[in-house]
């Protein structure tokens, strides 16, 4: 099926004004993870489907344009210096400043499949199985594609996936699914909450976080949009709080209210 320029155009328009991903240099990508869609569901057209898609913002159609056009690579301990660093020096401090109300509040903004996530969860569980008393370990992990969401709840991954795991946590934390899978135990399935959220709408958090990944999403964004975010996300963190970014991404933080700690990781003032 070809594509015109004028529906190439419409296309990148609608997914940077809705979403804040830039895909002006992503033809080929576009056509190659539309194409079959809309060949399948029966479109004649690019345009007939972006009609579609304008007539009903929130329907299956517009929710597969999402699925089938975000990049979802990721695996466990991905960037494995930001929870050591979060082990080794954030939930020290969390342990003395909230040790009367016990709670953490960590935010994974793109938490894709569910290995970023979970891996926060697992170094909670670690680290706090240790602490005397109670803590609230529990999470908000959200993204902008249900169907990865779907899968990130079930919490199963097969077996080589889970090779850079540490055998102690695969004994703790996961258990045999089948003889290719495993799967994470209730406990810290349950400790994951996701919800999608489109990182471009606005915020409704109840709570402050102490810790933000927002790690190889920027990549996808302008300077502008990358702005705008950086300080809406600084807005929902409490003063002194994290923020984790990609390894290759960098924070420009001029006009905003974060200091440079290392690379990747800067601390809201």
């Amino acid at each position: 099926m070809k594509i015109s320029e004028a529906e190439f155009k419409d296309i990148i328009h609608y997914v940077k004004s809705n979403y804040g991903i830039n895909l002006k240099n992503k033809k080929t990508l576009i056509v190659g993870r539309l194409e079959n869609y809309l060949i399948r569901n029966g479109y004649n057209s690019y345009a007939e489907y972006m009609d579609k898609i304008k007539s009903n913002p929130t329907g299956s159609d517009a929710t597969a344009l999402v699925n089938q056009l975000t990049t979802n690579h990721t695996y466990f301990l991905r960037e494995n210096l930001h929870f050591n660093y979060m082990r080794d020096i954030i939930l020290p401090q969390i342990l003395v400043k909230e040790r009367a109300k016990k709670s953490i509040y960590i935010w994974s903004a793109a938490s894709s499949t569910g290995e970023e996530p979970y891996t926060i969860v697992m170094t909670l569980h670690d680290f706090f199985k240790r602490q005397s008393g109670n803590w609230d370990t529990r999470i908000l992990a959200t993204d902008i594609s249900t169907e990865v969401l779907n899968y990130a709840k079930e919490g199963i991954y097969m077996k080589e996936q889970l090779e850079v795991i540490p055998n102690l946590w695969k004994k703790l934390y996961f258990e045999n699914y089948s003889a290719e899978k495993m799967r994470l135990k209730k406990s810290v399935r349950d400790d994951v909450i996701f919800r999608v959220q489109n990182l471009m709408k606005p915020f409704s958090f109840k709570n402050k976080f102490h810790i933000v990944f927002l790690r190889n999403v920027m990549i996808y964004f302008d300077d502008e949009t990358k702005f705008n975010l950086v300080n809406k996300i600084c807005d929902c963190m409490q003063t002194g709080g994290y923020l984790f970014i990609g390894m290759t991404e960098v924070l420009d933080k001029r006009n905003t209210n974060f200091k440079y700690i290392q690379s990747s990781i800067y601390q809201k003032i």
